[in-house]
C-alpha cells in the first residue's frame, strides 16, 4: 500500500514536471509571431497531462494525502482550461487576437489559488509542494504579463517552468528509486509523509475536495468579474473552457464529498457546478451573437434552495454557512436582471465571491494540514439547537449513511436528487412565446440539473443498493434531458407530433410501473411518481398540439412543490433525530412470505455488533452469506446439522461437490488433537491462517463437532477439506459460532458471487443473513493441498491457487526439518483452552475463496482429482 501511494505521488509530480517542461519548451522556442508547438497540439498535450494529474490527485485524495491532492487537482484544472482555450484558438473558434482576453481571467484565478496553497505548504515546511505551487503561480503571473505586453514575461514564464520541472523530476526519480530499492536508496527531501502528518490530514475529512471546490468558485468568479473590472471587454466564447472546466471539477468534488459521507458539501458542489455550466452556456451563445434572456422563476427557486442549504450548513461551521449566503445573493441578482451573467449586478456579486473564496481557500487549506486550526465557528449551531425544546440533533457519522443492503462507500444523494427535480420543474415553467428557444436561458437548467446531476444521484443511489430511488432518478433524468433538448434546444419544430409522441408514451408506460411500485413505499413517493405522470401527459398533449392552456405550468408547479417537500424532508430528517417530517405509510401492504414477513438482515462487516448478529442467526440454525478476500461464501454452523442440510439443499449440489470445513484457528482442533497426526498439526500451525485448504483423512474426530447425519455433506467418504481463513471478520465469526461448513454463495453452475447484493439476489429468502463488505477484491481460488498421506513425508496438490506451490513446499520442508530435530508443536499446551481471542476488526477483511472446478495434481500425487472434496467448489 505504501508503494502504491508512492507511485501515485510520483505520477502526480512527474505529470506536473512533464507539463512544465512542455510549456517551458514552447515558451523558449516561440516568438510573438510564431509558435513552436501548434496551438491545437499544445492544447491536446495539456489535456492528456491534465487527465493524468486528475487521476493522481483523486487517488491521493482517497488515501488522505490531501495537500498533495489539492495541488495536483488545481494544476490539472489550470492546464485543462488553458488547453481547451488553445484548442479553440487553433481551430479558429477564438481569434488569436482574443487569446489574451480568453486566458487572463483563468490565469489570474490560478495565480492567486496556487500562491495561497503554496504559501500554506511553505509555512508548514512542505518544501516540494510549496516550490511546485508557487513556481507555477509565478509562471501564470508572468504569462499574464507577457499577454499584456508582448514578449515581456515569456522568458520569465519559461524560467519558472524550468525550476518546477527540475524539482519535480528530482522528487519523482527519488520516489521511484525508493520504491525500486525498497527504501534503501532515498535522496534527501523525497520522503513520503510521516504517519503523524498523514493522521493530521486524515482527521480533516475530505478537505482537499473543499479546497479544490473553492478554487473552482474562485475561477468562475474571476471570469465573470473581469468584464466588470475592465480587464476583458465582455463574457465571450473564449471563457467557456474555464467555466465548464470549473463545472466538471465541481462534479468530481461532489462525488468525493459523497465518498466522504458529507451530503451537505456534496449538494453545494452540485449546485455550484450547475451555475458554472449555465454561465459557460451563456458565454457559448455569444459566439452566435445571442445574449440569453433569464426567466425569473428559476433563479428565485434556486436562491430558496441555496438559502435552506446555507442554513443547514451552519451545523458544520458558521463560516461555511455565511459563505453559501453569497450564492443566495448571486441567484437573486440573476433573477433581478434579465440579461443575467452579462450585467453588472451579477458580475459584482461574483467579484465579492472571488474575494471571499480566496479567504475561504486560505483557511480551508491551512486547517487541512495544520494541527493548529483557524476558528471557523464550529459547534454554535449545535449549542443553539440544544437550547430549543423539541429538537434533537442526529449524530453525524458514517454509520448514519449505512444503506439497506449493508456497506456502501457513498452517502445518501437524495437531497441533491430531489433538488434537481425542483430546479428542472420550475425551469420548464418559463414561457418562450415568440422567442427563439435558444434566446431563453432554460436549456442548461433542465439538461444539467434535471439530467446530468440526477443521473449522478441515481448512480450514487444504485451504489448504495437503493434500487427504487436509483431507478427514479435515472429515469426522470433521462426524461428531463430529452425534453429539454427537444423543446429548448431548437429541435421541437422538426420532431413534433408522431415520433415525439411515441417516445413520450414509452416513458409514460414505464412511469406507470414506477407509480405502482411507489404504492408499496409511502404516500409521498406515490404522489411524487403520480404528479410526474401528469407532467408526461402534458408533454404528450403538447406534442400532438392538444395542450389545454395553463395545464403544463400547473402540473409542473405541483411536481416542483412535491419535490421541494422531499428535498426539505430529507435535509431536515438527516439533521434532526426528532421531530421528523413525515413521508406517510405504504398505501398497499402485502402479507405472508415476500410481503415483509421475512426480511434478510444485511449488516456491515465493519462492526463487531453486526458480526455478533450474524453469529446469533447461525447459532439458531440459520445460513448466512459472508465476505472473503475473493468471492462471497455461504456458511452454516457445524453444530447445527439442520443448517448444513439446508445449505446443501439451497446449493442443489451434486454428490461430487461437497462442502468444506473452516476453523478460526488451530486451537479449535485442540479437543481432537490426539486423533490427528502431529506432523499435520505442525503443518497447519505453520501454514495457517492463509488461503490454503488442506485435504485430510476423515475419522472419528469429526463426531466431536456435532455434525450428525449432515457429516455426509462435508467432504467425501475418505477425506475432508479444512481451512483457517486469513480474514479478521471470518475468523471472528467462526470463533463466535464454532467450526463452520462452507460453500460458495451461488447456485451450482452459476458465476461466483462478488458483491453482497448478489447473495440475496441469487439465493433469495433461502439465506437468512448477509455480512456486507462491498465488492470482492479478488477472484482467485485457494490452494488445495492433499495431506491424506502426510505421515509418509509427502504432500500433493489438487490445485495451485492464491498461494504458490513453492511457498507451500517451503513451509512443509521447514516443518519436516523441525520434526527431524525433535521439536514439537507449541500450540497445544495443557493449560490452554479452546476459547478464542476476539481479533481486531479494524484490519482489512480477508478470507478464503471457493475452489475452482479445474484440478492440478502435483508430483507425486497422493489422491486422484475425483477424490478431492473441494474441487467442485471455490472455498
Amino acid at each position: 500500500m505504501a508503494h502504491l501511494s508512492s507511485l501515485h505521488s510520483s505520477v502526480g509530480v512527474l505529470g506536473i514536471s512533464a507539463g512544465s517542461l512542455l510549456l517551458l519548451v514552447n515558451d523558449y522556442g516561440s516568438s510573438p509571431e510564431n509558435n513552436l508547438i501548434p496551438q491545437t497540439a499544445l492544447g491536446i498535450l495539456l489535456l492528456i497531462i491534465s487527465a493524468l494529474l486528475a487521476y493522481a490527485g483523486v487517488r491521493r485524495s482517497l488515501s488522505h494525502a490531501q495537500l498533495f491532492s489539492s495541488v495536483c487537482l488545481t494544476v490539472s484544472a489550470l492546464w485543462c482550461g488553458s488547453g481547451l482555450v488553445y484548442i479553440l484558438v487553433g481551430q479558429g473558434v477564438v481569434q488569436p487576437t482574443e487569446l489574451r482576453a480568453a486566458l487572463v481571467p483563468g490565469l489570474a484565478a490560478f495565480t492567486l489559488a496556487l500562491f495561497i496553497i503554496g504559501s500554506v505548504a511553505l509555512i508548514l515546511r512542505k518544501a516540494v509542494l510549496a516550490f511546485l505551487a508557487i513556481g507555477i503561480s509565478l509562471a501564470c503571473a508572468h504569462q499574464i504579463a507577457g499577454l499584456s505586453a508582448g514578449g515581456f514575461g515569456q522568458s520569465a514564464t519559461a524560467a519558472n517552468y524550468l525550476l518546477v520541472s527540475l524539482v519535480g523530476f528530482y522528487f519523482s526519480v527519488g520516489r521511484l528509486l525508493s520504491v525500486i530499492t525498497d527504501g534503501k536508496l532515498q535522496p534527501p527531501g523525497t520522503g513520503i509523509q510521516k504517519k503523524s502528518e498523514l493522521q493530521t490530514e486524515q482527521n480533516q475529512g475530505c478537505s482537499d475536495a473543499l479546497s479544490v471546490g473553492l478554487v473552482m468558485n474562485l475561477l468562475s468568479a474571476s471570469v465573470l468579474a473581469c468584464p466588470l473590472l475592465g480587464v476583458v471587454p465582455q463574457l465571450f466564447t473564449g471563457h467557456v473552457p474555464w467555466l465548464w472546466t470549473a463545472g466538471v471539477f465541481q462534479l468530481g468534488m461532489c462525488v468525493l464529498f459523497y465518498r466522504a459521507m458529507d451530503t451537505l458539501a456534496a449538494t453545494f458542489s452540485g449546485f455550484t457546478a450547475l451555475l458554472k455550466f449555465a454561465e459557460g452556456y451563456s458565454a457559448l451563445l455569444s459566439f452566435y451573437s445571442i445574449q440569453p434572456f433569464s426567466p425569473v422563476p428559476f433563479p428565485v427557486v434556486f436562491s430558496v434552495l441555496f438559502f435552506i442549504l446555507a442554513v443547514f450548513s451552519f451545523q458544520k461551521s458558521l463560516l461555511e454557512g455565511l459563505y453559501q449566503f453569497f450564492f443566495v445573493a448571486y441567484c437573486i441578482a440573476i433573477a433581478a436582471q434579465p440579461q443575467g451573467f452579462f450585467q453588472g449586478g451579477t458580475q459584482g456579486v461574483q467579484a465579492a465571491i472571488f474575494i471571499v473564496s480566496a479567504f475561504m481557500l486560505l483557511i480551508a487549506t491551512f486547517n487541512m494540514v495544520s494541527s493548529t486550526m483557524i476558528p471557523t465557528g464550529q459547534g454554535h449551531f449545535k449549542a443553539l439547537v440544544t437550547k430549543m425544546q423539541g429538537l434533537a440533533l442526529r449524530a453525524h457519522d458514517k454509520e448514519f449513511h449505512t444503506p439497506h443492503l449493508g456497506y456502501s462507500k457513498y452517502a445518501d444523494a437524495e437531497v441533491l436528487g430531489h433538488a434537481c427535480n425542483v430546479l428542472a420543474a420550475f425551469a420548464v415553467t418559463a414561457t418562450i412565446g415568440d422567442r427563439n428557444p435558444l434566446h431563453v436561458l432554460v436549456l442548461p437548467w433542465v439538461v444539467v440539473a434535471g439530467g446530468a446531476l440526477q443521473l449522478l444521484c441515481g448512480s450514487v443511489a444504485f451504489a448504495r443498493g437503493k434500487t427504487f430511488e436509483s431507478t427514479v432518478f435515472i429515469f426522470y433524468g433521462m426524461m428531463w434531458t430529452m425534453w429539454g433538448l427537444t423543446r429548448y434546444g431548437g429541435l421541437y419544430g422538426e420532431t413534433r407530433s408522431f415520433h415525439l409522441s411515441v417516445g413520450i408514451i414509452s416513458f409514460m408506460l414505464f412511469n406507470v410501473l414506477v407509480t405502482a411500485a411507489a404504492l408499496f413505499l409511502n404516500v409521498a413517493w406515490f404522489v411524487y411518481a403520480f404528479t410526474f405522470q401528469l407532467i408526461l401527459i402534458s408533454f404528450l398533449l403538447d406534442a400532438v398540439g392538444a395542450l389545454p392552456f395553463g395545464y403544463d405550468i400547473g402540473v409542473t408547479i405541483i411536481f416542483g412543490l412535491v419535490s421541494f417537500y422531499f428535498f426539505l424532508s430529507h435535509i431536515f430528517n438527516s439533521t434532526f433525530q426528532s421531530p421528523q417530517i413525515p413521508l406517510g405509510n405504504p398505501l398497499v401492504k402485502l402479507s405472508g412470505v415476500g410481503g415483509g414477513a421475512h426480511v434478510c438482515p444485511h449488516v456491515t462487516a465493519r462492526k463487531a455488533s453486526s458480526v455478533q448478529q450474524i453469529a446469533e442467526i447461525m447459532k439458531n440454525g440459520g445460513i448466512c452469506g459472508m465476505p472473503t478476500d475473493t468471492v462471497y461464501v455461504l456458511v452454516a454452523a457445524c453444530n447445527r446439522p439442520d443448517a448444513i442440510v439446508k445449505a446443501y439443499k439451497v446449493k442443489k449440489k451434486a454428490e461430487d461437490r461437497p462442502m468444506s470445513m473452516w476453523v478460526s484457528s488451530i486451537k479449535q482442533l485442540e479437543p481432537v488433537r490426539h486423533l490427528l497426526s502431529p506432523l499435520l498439526l505442525d503443518f497447519m500451525e505453520a501454514a495457517w491462517p492463509s488461503s490454503i485448504s488442506m485435504v485430510i483423512p476423515r475419522g472419528p474426530w469429526l463426531d466431536f463437532y456435532g455434525l450428525g447425519d449432515a457429516a455426509k455433506h462435508i467432504g467425501t467418504p475418505q477425506s475432508i477439506a479444512i481451512r483457517n481463513p486469513d480474514c479478521a471478520v471470518a475468523t471472528h465469526l467462526i470463533s463466535l459460532v464454532g467450526p463452520i461448513a462452507v460453500t460458495s454463495a451461488n447456485p451450482t453452475g452459476e458465476a461466483d458471487t462478488t458483491h453482497h447484493n448478489q447473495v440475496y439476489a441469487k439465493l433469495l429468502d433461502k439465506v437468512e443473513g448477509v455480512l456486507c463488505d462491498g465488492p470482492s477484491p479478488e477472484n482467485i481460488a485457494s490452494t488445495v493441498v492433499d495431506c491424506t498421506k502426510i505421515e509418509t513425508g509427502h504432500i500433493g496438490f489438487f490445485r495451485v491457487g492464491l498461494i504458490p506451490k513453492s511457498k507451500v513446499l517451503q513451509i512443509f520442508e521447514e516443518v519436516q526439518r523441525r520434526h527431524r530435530h525433535g521439536q514439537t508443536n507449541p500450540v497445544f499446551e495443557p493449560d490452554l483452552h479452546p476459547t478464542e481471542t476476539q481479533p481486531d476488526l479494524s484490519s482489512d477483511e480477508d478470507s478464503t475463496i471457493e475452489s475452482q472446478r479445474e484440478t492440478e495434481n502435483s508430483t507425486p500425487p497422493t489422491a486422484s482429482p475425483e477424490q478431492s472434496p473441494v474441487l467442485g467448489d471455490r472455498s
